[in-house]
């Protein structure tokens, strides 16, 4: 296994969709998040949602949504917040570090594609403890809100990007 592979975070294109069509989740993840093409068909028919795929030395190894508008105000009263979504890494890339990489790489993305955005927030759910320490670990904070998902209680937590 490399360690040293350059990840990036871009913008989807459907030059990534046969290669994120062969994704595969277990199902105690599928449970807390969408199969790639899930995201990708929402994304088509929703303009708020921005699919941004991880790429590990230009092979895609991850995808993610970041959402504007009307549903980000369910999560935070902040105006200029986007909400992360249907983060997932393809089963056979996990473990290599690629997630906690590319959410570092996050609020520079944010600052180049979203110039105005001061705060990312995400859900996730209570019993999907190895995402919350990954969320906490890249610095997301825990400010105490809660919600009920679509399968339980979630934490809300926040990633300041502005300072």
């Amino acid at each position: 296994m490399k360690m040293n592979q350059s990840i990036q975070l871009v913008p989807y294109t459907e030059e990534y969709k046969e290669a994120l069509q062969t994704f595969t989740l277990p199902e105690e993840q599928v449970q807390f998040t969408a199969h790639p093409m899930e995201l990708l068909d929402k994304a088509q028919q929703d303009p708020t949602r921005n699919p941004i795929v991880i790429l590990a030395d230009d092979k895609p190894v991850g995808i993610f949504a970041l959402q504007s508008g009307s549903r980000v105000q369910e999560y935070t009263n902040k105006e200029n917040s986007l909400l992360l979504t249907s983060f997932s890494i393809n089963y056979t890339e996990q473990g290599r570090g690629y997630a906690k990489r590319a959410l570092h790489l996050l609020p520079n993305y944010v600052d180049v594609y979203f110039p105005n955005i001061e705060e990312i927030v995400l859900a996730v759910n209570e019993r999907n403890i190895p995402a919350q320490k990954l969320y906490i670990t890249v610095g997301f904070e825990d400010r105490g809100q809660r919600r009920i998902g679509p399968i339980g209680p979630q934490l809300v937590l926040y990633l300041p990007v502005k300072k």
